[in-house]
């Protein structure tokens, strides 16, 4: 499938699911995943980030929050529109209706860090994006996306039960083993590649007050850590 065919795929996935999943959320399942990706990726407030594939804001918004100055990219305007909807002008997040692989122009080099939330298991050519990714950060900047791990069997349950999710548009998910990544970021130009594994239960229990701390103690247990739900995967550009 050839680049154009594939965004305007991953389009109607998206706009026509309208999913649940996608709204911005102060869960501390959503919290949690922010906060991991900021500490692996060494992102601290006041620099500036763009938000790869940042759809309504679930992600974007908690990171601006945070006191980073973020910006967002995405394929689809209706999906931009609804993050304008969901910010109501709080915090100021440009954004840029655009492929990552033809950014506006203007950006190269531009960016602390570049960033995405389960977006990377949904982009056309790893290796490209990375490569046009890297351009985007500045020398000594880093790259840093958050996916699902394929060895979890949660996210097929996922796929089946959740409205919205199909095969076709989430069948990425299997590109998501470290070799694959890393292999894609190197041949993007990125250096010092590295992954960390968190998490363990599904929202609903990860959201109760005992969630967090019980996932934490679960995490350390060897036999689980491969299986673990999601994973970090960093790269560097050169400074």
């Amino acid at each position: 499938m050839d680049v154009e065919r594939h965004n305007r795929a991953q389009i109607e996935y998206f706009e026509r699911a309208g999913k649940e999943a996608m709204k911005p959320s102060a869960s501390p399942y959503v919290h949690r995943q922010v906060d991991e990706l900021i500490r692996f990726g060494g992102i601290a407030a006041g620099e500036r980030v763009l938000d790869v594939g940042c759809g309504m804001g679930r992600y974007t918004i908690p990171l601006a929050e945070r006191g980073i100055r973020v910006e967002g990219i995405d394929l689809s305007r209706m999906l931009l529109d609804r993050l304008e909807e969901f910010n109501a002008g709080r915090h100021d997040i440009p954004l840029h209706c655009a492929d990552i692989l033809d950014p506006p122009a203007g950006l190269e080099e531009g960016f602390d860090a570049v960033v995405g939330f389960f977006t990377l298991h949904h982009l056309h050519d790893l290796a490209s994006s990375f490569r046009a990714m890297a351009r985007l950060a500045k020398p000594g900047g880093r790259v840093v996306f958050l996916e699902p791990n394929p060895l979890n069997v949660l996210y097929y349950v996922q796929l089946v039960v959740s409205p919205g999710m199909s095969w076709a548009g989430d069948r990425g998910i299997l590109r998501m083993r470290p070799r694959t990544v890393f292999r894609a970021m190197e041949a993007g130009a990125l250096t010092g590649c590295s992954l960390m594994r968190f998490g363990f239960f599904p929202p609903f229990l990860a959201n109760r007050r005992w969630g967090l701390p019980l996932e934490r103690l679960l995490e350390r247990l060897p036999l689980w850590r491969p299986f673990l739900p999601f994973q970090l995967f960093r790269g560097d550009r050169p400074g």
